[in-house]
């Protein structure tokens, strides 16, 4: 991709969609999590967003290598997308 992304990733295509899936964790740390913090999700997506950075935090410092720090983003991961309950 070109631009702020250049060099991060690759594009996918199949007949329903494009894909773009980034695989190095730096590239995720370092580009994708600062151009959405630059440039807000709006909606209910931002929620997980949060979590989503949330996560990545927990990584960023090897805590995934434990286990109580794997249970903490295994529970980060439930309550993303469809497992989030919508507060009235």
């Amino acid at each position: 991709m070109v631009g702020f992304f250049d060099g991060c990733g690759n594009v996918y295509l199949n007949r329903e969609a494009i894909y773009f899936a980034v695989g190095k964790f730096e590239d995720i740390y370092n580009k994708i999590i600062p151009f959405f913090k630059k440039y807000p999700i709006l909606g209910v997506k931002d929620q997980d967003f949060v979590d989503f950075c949330k996560a990545a935090d927990i990584i960023k410092v090897k805590g995934h290598l434990t286990s109580e720090a794997l249970n903490q983003i295994r529970q980060i991961k439930v309550g993303m997308n469809r497992g989030r309950e919508e507060i009235l």
